[in-house]
């Protein structure tokens, strides 16, 4: 695809929208490589937005750059979105990359929501870096980590940034099992639709907007640990 096509902005990752472009400038001030500038910007997505996976609605608004900067917290897609759409509003092309992925460190009340510890659609970036794609992983805000004993994901700009595999107690964190490719922009039909058939307890839920009433990521991790 024509880098030029990947510096646009669509209607997920809004680069234009005034928020993203002034969120973006403020964390690049200064800053003189796009390299530079990427890895400020993903340190200020991953800790700045709280990663809260009950932070979830399956409307478009929620999806957009723009809405998980004024919400404050969010799950791996959304901080991903914010990511590669801050890139594009200075200059550094960028897509989404999602896999399915193994996530053994979760807590309990949130496996027994999802019926499954396989987390699908899992979301990072995809960055155009001294030309080549590096990628990204702003999902787990430093806090949560250091809550949950997970080694906080770290990012240089040269150097794919996955998951760690094991958390600080060398116990295995993620296991990455499918590989869904790059997009340009968010495929929201595929991605609801697969969420739908993968967790439809989880849905229910969230219909009956029981989860902001009965679920607290942050406080499950605390009397997990």
């Amino acid at each position: 695809m024509n880098l030029t096509e990947l510096l646009k902005p669509t209607k997920f990752l809004d680069s234009d929208s005034e928020s993203v472009k002034t969120f973006a400038l403020n964390a690049t001030k200064n800053a003189k490589t796009d390299i530079e500038k990427a890895i400020r910007l993903y340190y200020a997505v991953r800790d700045s937005i709280r990663y809260d996976p009950y932070k979830f609605y399956l409307n478009k608004e929620n999806f957009t750059a723009s809405n998980t900067l004024n919400s404050g917290s969010s799950y791996c897609i959304p901080k991903a979105i914010l990511l590669a759409a801050a890139a594009r509003a200075v200059g550094i092309p960028a897509q989404l990359g999602f896999s399915d992925v193994k996530n053994h460190l979760s807590t309990q009340k949130l496996l027994d929501l999802m019926e499954t510890d396989v987390f699908i659609w899992h979301g990072y970036t995809v960055l155009y870096l001294d030309g080549k794609w590096v990628k990204a992983t702003p999902a787990f805000n430093i806090e949560m980590c250091e809550r949950f004993n997970v080694k906080p994901l770290e990012f240089d700009g040269i150097s794919d940034s996955f998951m760690h595999p094991f958390n600080q107690q060398d116990q295995q964190h993620m296991e990455y099992l499918t590989d869904h490719g790059s997009f340009a922009d968010l495929p929201y039909e595929t991605l609801i639709d697969a969420i739908k058939k993968t967790y439809p307890k989880f849905c229910t839920m969230l219909a009956q907007q029981q989860l902001r009433k009965d679920y607290n990521f942050n406080q499950e991790v605390i009397t997990t640990n």
